[in-house]
């Protein structure tokens, strides 16, 4: 059986409160310490950001690119952070902004070979951290645990969103486990002085 915790968020929790805010502060506690630790890893190992981590995760996952519109909201932050962060991640070489060819008033943000290549190796050493964290829990458990969280955020989410119809529907955080995915072919290399895209030929599987 699990000790009492009485440290960080939990240490708020009293003998009488109730059980649904105990559980509460006890995945919020876990979620923020996790959080932090990733947080710093990357920082100190990768240099790089949680928040740019978690930008470059949502572009690997749209090799056609997104809106910036459509990062806010899955990254669930403000447009302005979003415009920061492009124009730090354009400097770098990371990607770039092109015309939407769908609204013309609108432009896509695009993963380029560096950028992916950089995100593929923070992926790589990201998850071993999160399997490493939950290391402690045996498989059985883990499983479970995964169970009742899904059975929670489709609750929340037919609650809460009462026109979605799935947990999907709602807006996407980073991928865990981008590194599993096989990455799309790219164009060749353009010449350094150009912009280098990352979107697959058509036709590829």
């Amino acid at each position: 059986m699990d000790a009492p915790v009485r440290s960080g968020l939990e240490s708020r929790i009293e003998p009488d409160d109730h059980q649904a805010l105990r559980l509460w502060l006890r995945l919020l506690s876990c979620s923020t310490e996790i959080e932090n630790e990733i947080r710093k890893r990357l920082r100190e190992h990768v240099g790089m950001t949680l928040s740019r981590f978690d930008y470059l995760a949502q572009l690997h996952r749209a090799p056609d690119g997104l809106r910036m519109s459509q990062l806010s909201q899955r990254l669930m932050v403000t447009g302005g952070s979003v415009t920061g962060l492009t124009d730090e991640l354009v400097r770098q070489g990371h990607v770039v902004r092109e015309g939407d060819p769908q609204d013309r008033r609108s432009q896509r943000v695009v993963l380029t070979l560096e950028g992916r290549a950089a995100f593929e190796a923070a992926a790589g050493i990201h998850e071993q951290w999160v399997v490493e964290l939950f290391g402690t829990l045996s498989a059985q458990d883990r499983t479970q645990l995964l169970q009742l969280l899904g059975r929670l955020r489709s609750q929340l989410s037919l609650a809460l969103h009462p026109s979605a119809s799935t947990p999907d529907a709602l807006p996407h955080r980073a991928d865990p486990t981008p590194a599993r995915r096989a990455a799309r072919p790219a164009r060749a290399a353009r010449p350094a002085a150009q912009a280098t895209r990352t979107r697959p030929p058509k036709g590829t599987p």
